[in-house]
């Protein structure tokens, strides 16, 4: 049964001393929920040279494409099967691929093993296995394997324990013929493909471990990434050369969080996107803690007839919901908002993003590539009208910063300021769809930090030119440009920040507003207008509350909530004032 039309090879190259391809056997099951998945296996005493591997995966995937021609074919190949997907990829530059390169092999030439290989002719039978690095090439590093096979009861240490005792028949399973073989083939391999890294057009995403023992993969991921059109990288700094089989890596989520699965020729954020799984669900949350520890966020909302209590009672159960609000500094919001929201009613939520979220050249800009990851497969999509649409249609839970950038990246003295377009933009595709507006506010960004340095102060700046010119081209799409006032100041730029001893985060979710039955009322631009200031009205009204009603918390220091948590357990919830 295939999956989604799209298939995925795995080639895990010389992977294992038995060569079925462990290193895929974490992944498999997670991988099959998305894929058709098929796996290469080079036998230990397969001499099929380099170039008859290439064509007999090119012969599959052409077979493949004719069956499903609006589908894309993912390769997936580590070390040496890297280097048979990219040579796939130059040989097929109009082939629909997506390359998915583990710590590739085309840096075999400037690696450890270049130099081993050649001593491999002075050493005698079995006496080639005693070197470390040639016993990690074949084997892995046990240590660092993962406790347990994905989707087996048997936990990977009992497998590995019990092939230790069989190491003493290595040699005769991978005698030194077969080693020099598979170094001859890899140093063929590499040398083919990186003669040819300009003929490959095809997606291609580079995992690279920052402790792999064997490779330069860290620096090869750079070079790659700089050789390939449409190539993005992620690093794992603490993951040694066989990091399929560590612990901590999902290869799924990778594909996921680079935003590069989709079903057909072009991605589509809404009917391609897939719900987190439970693991990454914890990761967001645990990437969220220590803001959630700091500003131990209040949530609350309001009934339809008017009350406010504390929890989400007053949130909508059915979509389509449209969530309008305003944008803290940074975003600090969406983290506690996001996650707390999906743990407390199940309800996932799905941001309107700026696109510098999804440009692949932003990613080279920020501290780690995988930055924007979790957000992505948390949900957040690129903000157009189609995106809106599609999440509309699909009966989803929308949110919507109006304010957008210029909002979030505001300057000194404009915090809780509402930075929205003059004319409506959301009010009559809510109404199209019967969506649900609940308006909301949040304020605590001037209870965690002061702002030393805003944009106007970076302006005056006698290097800062060229970091905008960075940040703000290399096809970042511009949102606004129509846009008359402050709004259309859209821009990227940093900010810096002195941090305080920290405050509270409170949220309000306001009244719900329906627009089910008024779509033909909400078509008239002016009933549409007023609707739409009505909804601003009531953003602006819910900070006002929250910022009167915090002077009332006796916790929203975290001194007295530290005090709280120690004397009634850390599981406690800390009141708030009266709503």
């Amino acid at each position: 049964k295939r999956r989604n039309g799209v298939t995925v090879f795995s080639n895990c190259g010389l992977a294992g001393i038995d060569g079925v391809g462990l290193g895929l056997i974490r992944h498999h099951q997670r991988l099959a929920k998305m894929f058709d998945v098929w796996c290469l296996h080079i036998p230990v005493q397969d001499r099929t040279t380099f170039q008859g591997l290439v064509e007999y995966v090119e012969r599959t995937v052409k077979s493949e494409r004719s069956r499903a021609p609006d589908r894309p074919v993912y390769l997936v190949g580590e070390s040496i099967g890297a280097c048979i997907a990219l040579a796939v990829a130059a040989r097929n530059r109009d082939a629909d691929l997506v390359l998915v390169l583990v710590n590739p092999g085309t840096s075999f030439h400037r690696s450890q093993l270049q130099s081993l290989s050649a001593l491999l002719d002075l050493v005698p039978d079995p006496f080639h296995l005693s070197t470390p690095q040639f016993l990690n090439f074949l084997t892995g590093n046990f240590m660092k394997m993962s406790s347990r096979i994905d989707g087996a009861g048997q936990a990977l240490s009992e497998v590995t324990s019990g092939l230790l005792p069989s190491l003493k028949y290595l040699a005769d399973i991978l005698p030194k013929e077969s080693i020099i073989w598979k170094m001859k083939m890899l140093t063929t391999a590499a040398s083919f493909v990186n003669s040819r890294l300009h003929a490959v057009k095809a997606q291609t995403l580079v995992i690279a471990s920052g402790n792999d023992e064997l490779l330069p993969s860290r620096d090869e991921a750079e070079r790659l990434h700089g050789a390939l059109k449409k190539c993005r990288i992620r690093h794992f700094r603490d993951k040694g050369h066989k990091i399929l089989l560590e612990d901590g890596f999902d290869l799924a989520t990778s594909i996921k969080g680079s935003t590069y699965y989709r079903r057909s020729r072009q991605t589509d954020f809404v009917l391609d996107y897939l719900p987190p799984t439970p693991d990454e669900l914890e990761k967001a949350i645990d990437h969220n803690r220590l803001l959630n520890f700091a500003t131990d966020p209040v949530m609350l909302s309001t009934l339809t007839d008017g009350r406010i209590v504390r929890g989400l009672a007053g949130m909508p159960r059915e979509g389509p919901v449209l969530l309008v609000g305003y944008h803290m500094l940074m975003g600090f919001e969406l983290g506690p908002l996001v996650t707390g929201v999906l743990r407390s009613t199940g309800i996932h939520i799905r941001g309107l993003a700026h696109p510098f979220m999804f440009n692949e050249s932003s990613e080279q800009l920020m501290p780690d590539t995988s930055y924007f990851d979790l957000p992505r497969i948390m949900g957040a999509v690129p903000v157009t009208g189609v995106n809106f649409y599609k999440l509309l249609s699909e009966k989803q839970f929308v949110l919507l910063f109006p304010g957008g950038a210029r909002e979030a990246l505001h300057r000194k003295g404009e915090e809780y300021k509402l930075f929205w377009p003059e004319q409506s933009e959301f009010v009559r595709m809510a109404s199209r769809f019967g969506a649900t507006i609940v308006p909301f506010g949040v304020v605590g960004e001037d209870d965690i930090c002061d702002m030393l340095l805003d944009y106007n102060d970076l302006v005056k700046l006698p290097f800062y030119d060229s970091i905008d010119k960075k940040i703000n081209e290399g096809g970042l799409i511009k949102l606004r440009t129509d846009s008359t006032g402050e709004i259309k100041n859209q821009d990227m730029h940093p900010v810096v920040l002195t941090p305080k001893v920290p405050g509270r985060f409170y949220f309000i979710f306001g009244k719900p507003i329906e627009t089910r039955g008024r779509e033909k009322e909400l078509r008239d631009k002016e009933k549409a207008q007023h609707l739409y200031l009505h909804v601003k009205s009531e953003v602006e009204s819910c900070i006002k509350y929250l910022k009167e009603k915090r002077e009332e918390d006796p916790y929203r220091s975290i001194l007295p909530r530290l005090l709280y948590k120690a004397t009634h357990g850390s599981d406690a919830e800390i009141p708030t004032f009266e709503p």
